[in-house]
């Protein structure tokens, strides 16, 4: 069973990751893997030279700051990164998953009862919950949530309110399975328990 989950910036997300990675769940992080395929995958990698030139890998280093700063004012550009990394993410996830469910249960099918955990900030535009039997929906208060980004990434109220509102969470709310308030009252261990007896339902 895969089981998405996403959430918009200061949500929390990560942190339920985490204490769910900590019960013993595996969990797999788009964001980390695919910076790793952008460099380990060769096909990925011939691809990235082709749209962005050879010096986009210096010394075998992905250049970050170069990419981000041609994609940002280039909506065109962007959307070809996208469809070079995402799919490239999707097929790593399947064979992760199956992985995983070999681990577990050598004779079953990938949609096994015990679940893996997906963590995606963009899990619904980078079309990743089509390979998801649930979905998890991680919110928080506005004001908990700047306060949780503000602090982390050392940014202001006010670049942190702008990419609030460039995410699409009320659309992701609504098509949750499940959304976990993750406001600060309840402790995350409980929060994950919440979910798993849910998926154990």
């Amino acid at each position: 069973m895969i089981i998405g989950i996403t959430g918009g910036i200061g949500s929390g997300k990560s942190t339920i990751a985490k204490q769910l990675r900590a019960m013993g769940y595996a969990v797999y992080d788009t964001d980390s893997e695919a910076k790793r395929l952008i460099v380990e995958n060769a096909h990925v990698r011939e691809q990235m030279e082709q749209l962005f030139g050879k010096e986009v890998y210096v010394g075998g280093v992905y250049q970050t700051a170069l990419v981000a700063q041609r994609v940002f004012t280039d909506k065109s550009l962007l959307a070809q990164l996208n469809a070079i990394v995402h799919p490239a993410v999707k097929a790593d996830i399947l064979r992760w998953a199956r992985n995983i469910n070999h681990l577990t249960q050598p004779h079953t099918t990938l949609n096994h009862p015990t679940p893996c955990f997906i963590e995606c900030a963009i899990l619904y535009q980078a079309g990743f919950d089509e390979l998801c039997d649930k979905v998890i929906v991680v919110t928080a208060p506005e004001n908990v949530r700047l306060a949780r980004a503000v602090a982390r990434d050392h940014s202001t109220i006010e670049k942190v309110r702008a990419r609030m509102r460039a995410q699409q969470t009320d659309q992701d709310l609504q098509r949750a399975d499940l959304v976990v308030n993750n406001d600060g009252q309840t402790p995350i261990p409980t929060l994950c328990e919440d979910v798993i007896r849910y998926l154990n339902r």
